[in-house]
C-alpha cells in the first residue's frame, strides 16, 4: 500500500461529513479533488470503503474501520508536530470549537488575536446547528461551543460574551414615520423559518407562543443564508440576529420593522462541559477570552448598540 496522508485527511473527513460535496467544502478543495483522491485510495483496498444508494453516500463496515485506523494515524502525526513546537517553547496543539451558524459572525472576532498570539495552535471550527454542537459537546469532541441558548439537559459551565437581537425584518414593507407596530402586523405578515434544531428558530418559536401571536408560517430554510436570501428577494419576512444582517442593513437591502417588545434579546455564551479537564491550550484560550471579551466586544462590536 502507498497512501498519502492527504488521502488519510480526505477519506477521513468523507467518513466525517458522508459527502463528497461537504467534504470538499471543510477541506477547502474542489469536489473533483476529493473524488480523485477517494478513487486512489480505495484502488489500494480490494473491500469497497464506501457505497452510494441513489444519491445518498454511505460508509461500510469496514470503511469505518479503516477511518478509525486513518484518525489514529494523522493524531500521531499532529501529536509529533506539537511536540516539536513545545521544545521551541510555543503554546501548541488544537483548539476545537463548535458553534451554531449564526456564531460563524461572532466567534472569528474572538478568535484572531488569540490566534496571531500562538502561531502553533491549529483551529478546528465547526459551524452547524444548536441541535449538532450539542451532539458533539455531549459526547465531549470539543473543547467549547458558542450557543444563544443554553442547554437545558446537560451539565455546563459557561461565560457570557455579548447580547444575541432579534428582530422582524423585511424588504418590501412600507414604515410609517416614527410609528411602533403592534403585534397584530404578524397577522398580515408570511413569516420564513430557521428549521428545526436553530438556536433562532428555538427563540422565534418561544417568543411567539408565550405571546401568543397568530403567524403566517411561509417557508421554512436550513441556514440563516438561506432566510437572509428569501427576505432580500421579498419572499416574506423573518424573525432575525442583527448580527449577521449589518450589511443588508446598510446597503437597505432589509428594513428591521419596529415592533412593540422587539428586539427580543438572549445571549451569546460560550460553553464547556462541567468538570472538563482542559489542555493547556483550552486553558489559555478560556483565560483570554476572560481577560479581553470586553475590549473585543467595543472594537468590533461598537455598530451593535445603535440598534
Amino acid at each position: 500500500m502507498n497512501y498519502t496522508l492527504h488521502q488519510l485527511q480526505v477519506f477521513l473527513k468523507v467518513t466525517q461529513s458522508e459527502s463528497i460535496t461537504k467534504a470538499a467544502e471543510l477541506l477547502n478543495l474542489t469536489q473533483p479533488a476529493v473524488s480523485i483522491q477517494m478513487k486512489n485510495f480505495q484502488d489500494q483496498f480490494e473491500i469497497p470503503l464506501t457505497e452510494v444508494i441513489g444519491r445518498k453516500l454511505f460508509i461500510t463496515d469496514f470503511g469505518n474501520e479503516i477511518a478509525i485506523a486513518a484518525e489514529n494515524i494523522l493524531n500521531e502525526v499532529y501529536a509529533i508536530n506539537y511536540k516539536t513546537l513545545v521544545y521551541k517553547g510555543q503554546l501548541s496543539g488544537r483548539l476545537k470549537i463548535s458553534v451554531v451558524s449564526t456564531g460563524k459572525y461572532i466567534m472569528p472576532h474572538f478568535l484572531s488575536d488569540f490566534l496571531k498570539l500562538h502561531d502553533g495552535i491549529e483551529l478546528v471550527l465547526d459551524v452547524t446547528n444548536k441541535t449538532k454542537v450539542l451532539e458533539s459537546m455531549e459526547k465531549n469532541e470539543i473543547d467549547f461551543s458558542l450557543v444563544s441558548v443554553l442547554p437545558e439537559n446537560l451539565s455546563i459551565e459557561s461565560v457570557e460574551l455579548m447580547k444575541n437581537k432579534l428582530f422582524l425584518v423585511g424588504n418590501n414593507f412600507e414604515l410609517e414615520e416614527n410609528k411602533i407596530y403592534d403585534q397584530s402586523v404578524f397577522e398580515n405578515t408570511p413569516l420564513i423559518y430557521r428549521e428545526q434544531g436553530s438556536g433562532t428558530r428555538h427563540t422565534m418559536e418561544k417568543y411567539i407562543n408565550n405571546h401568543r401571536i397568530s403567524v403566517k408560517k411561509k417557508m421554512e430554510l436550513t441556514s440563516n443564508e438561506a432566510v437572509k436570501q428569501a427576505v432580500v428577494a421579498g419572499l416574506g419576512f423573518s424573525i432575525m440576529p442583527l448580527i449577521g444582517i449589518k450589511n443588508e442593513l446598510l446597503n437597505g437591502d432589509l428594513k428591521i420593522i419596529p415592533v412593540k417588545g422587539f428586539p427580543i434579546v438572549s445571549h451569546w455564551n460560550l460553553i464547556w462541559l462541567k468538570n472538563k479537564r482542559f489542555s493547556p491550550i483550552a486553558a489559555a484560550y478560556l483565560n483570554f477570552i476572560k481577560i479581553n471579551k470586553l475590549k473585543i466586544m467595543e472594537e468590533r462590536f461598537n455598530w451593535y448598540e445603535k440598534y
